[in-house]
């Protein structure tokens, strides 16, 4: 739970350094997100916040979702439609997402660890150059089988 406060607090410095406000709804979801042992989808976080706000709608979470995601504090997993607090948000980074970063998804258990290997990003920007295509984003997931199922 400590992780999870100095993880809030480090997003609402974030946002403040900003000029943006991590209102206490996009906070609650934050927190959702930062409590959660795996990546969580839209509705499910929707569910847990109604537990919270009685009157949250899927227009409350996506919104709420999407600042989120502008700010860098977490990515959303396109194989998993699913969302997982960055990593690196708060390590001295001020440029959001735009770190290089990819996701190794198990296919047993569901456990998502983001790494930051900037030669992967490099190498897919490079090829990607060379056939006269400008990347803005790069997202890397790669599925398997963690070291924990695989003993």
């Amino acid at each position: 739970m400590a992780e999870v406060s100095a993880s809030l607090n480090r997003a609402e410095a974030i946002c403040g350094e900003r000029g943006v406000q991590l209102t206490p709804l996009r906070r609650q979801v934050f927190s959702l997100i930062l409590e959660s042992d795996a990546p969580v989808g839209a509705y499910a976080l929707l569910d847990r916040l109604r537990g919270l706000r009685a009157g949250a709608a899927p227009p409350t979470v996506y919104r709420a979702l999407d600042f989120l995601i502008e700010q860098g504090l977490v990515h959303k997993l396109e194989r998993l439609n699913a969302f997982t607090p960055c990593v690196e948000a708060g390590h001295g980074h001020d440029h959001g997402h735009e770190h290089p970063h990819q996701f190794l998804i198990c296919t047993k258990c569901g456990a998502t660890a983001e790494i930051c290997a900037p030669n992967v990003s490099a190498a897919i920007e490079a090829a990607a150059r060379a056939e006269g295509f400008t990347p803005f984003r790069t997202t890397v997931e790669v599925e398997g089988i963690c070291s924990a199922c695989a003993a």
